[in-house]
């Protein structure tokens, strides 16, 4: 299994990006998709996941700025970046677990894959 993030860069606060995570070697349709914020210095955090099913959940921090999707045809997976700060700055790495939400987002189950993350970069 393959996961590559792209679509991150350097943007103003207040701006947006859309993150996609690309993966191979597996059918995503029947995965959960979680993308993971690790900030300069600091321990990897779940931002955002969404289920098989469609359902979607947030870090506290990202509600209401950040939205999630995915497409199964595309083995895709995406994050809107909306309203950005600089406390989004970082690196964003996706994973695709067969796992509920919840215990991805708080890592209380840890992906055995993270794939290559990308660097976002909140500054004025």
């Amino acid at each position: 299994v393959q996961l590559q993030a792209s679509g991150g860069g350097s943007v103003q606060p207040g701006g947006s990006l859309r993150l996609s995570c690309e993966v191979s070697g597996l059918s995503l349709r029947h995965y959960a998709i979680a993308w993971y914020h690790q900030a300069p210095g600091k321990e990897r955090e779940g931002v955002s996941c969404i289920s098989a099913a469609g359902t979607t959940e947030y870090a506290d921090s990202v509600k209401g700025r950040f939205a999630i999707s995915r497409d199964n045809a595309k083995n895709m997976g995406y994050l809107q970046m909306n309203s950005l700060k600089p406390t989004d700055t970082g690196v964003y790495s996706c994973a695709a677990e067969l796992a509920r939400c919840d215990h991805l987002l708080t890592l209380y189950i840890r992906p055995g894959n993270w794939g290559r993350g990308t660097q976002v970069t909140v500054s004025s």
